[in-house]
């Protein structure tokens, strides 16, 4: 039985081109996170679908070297419960301008644009996506986002759109085999043992 895999997933070289030397990307929750549906009950609670395979991607994000950080325009108790079971520590809710937050994030973790990834789907992360070194959408994104972007996944928002963002980001690192092979001998958790 081997003991080590050859990664079988591959990225065209422009998209790992722009990847490189990404050490933190911003990623919005709905319609890339979640496929953009909003359940809200008559009590007024917002329910959200999440794709497991996206948060163990998040994970394997931050134990490659790059942080994960979400900025979204909405707050909700279901992306809050998300975030913290998947052990992220940047994340600000209710932006209504997202660039107003992030450059003061990025300043405090000593980043500047172009050694960040932006992953957005409509007009709001449009400033985001502008200042990147490298912008991200999901398939589905609206037309002026793809026209953006330097890499437009496979799958869909919510669906494994970015899980993808993550690997591609990985392979451009060359963490990517390394994280994939430590899998085959353990089994993967965060600090508080908390798993996908």
């Amino acid at each position: 039985m081997a003991t080590t895999l050859t990664p079988a997933l591959r990225f065209a070289e422009t998209s790992l081109k722009a990847a490189q030397g990404i050490r933190a990307c911003i990623f919005d929750v709905d319609g890339v996170l979640t496929d953009a549906t909003i359940y809200i009950s008559e009590a007024g609670e917002t329910l959200k679908a999440f794709n497991a395979l996206d948060g163990h991607g998040l994970k394997l994000l931050a134990q490659g070297g790059i942080t994960p950080i979400v900025i979204t325009g909405r707050d909700s108790p279901a992306v809050r419960r998300r975030l913290k079971d998947l052990g992220l520590q940047h994340a600000v809710f209710g932006a209504h301008d997202k660039l107003a937050v992030a450059e003061p994030l990025l300043a405090e973790l000593g980043l500047q644009w172009h050694q960040v990834a932006a992953m957005g789907d409509d007009w709001p992360d449009l400033p985001l996506l502008l200042r990147a070194g490298c912008a991200l959408a999901p398939r589905n994104a609206h037309a002026e986002v793809r026209a953006v972007a330097h890499h437009t996944t496979e799958a869909q928002g919510g669906q494994g759109a970015a899980r993808e963002a993550c690997d591609l980001l990985l392979q451009a690192t060359g963490a990517y085999a390394r994280l994939l092979n430590g899998h085959l001998t353990t089994l993967d958790t965060n600090a508080d043992g908390a798993r996908r």
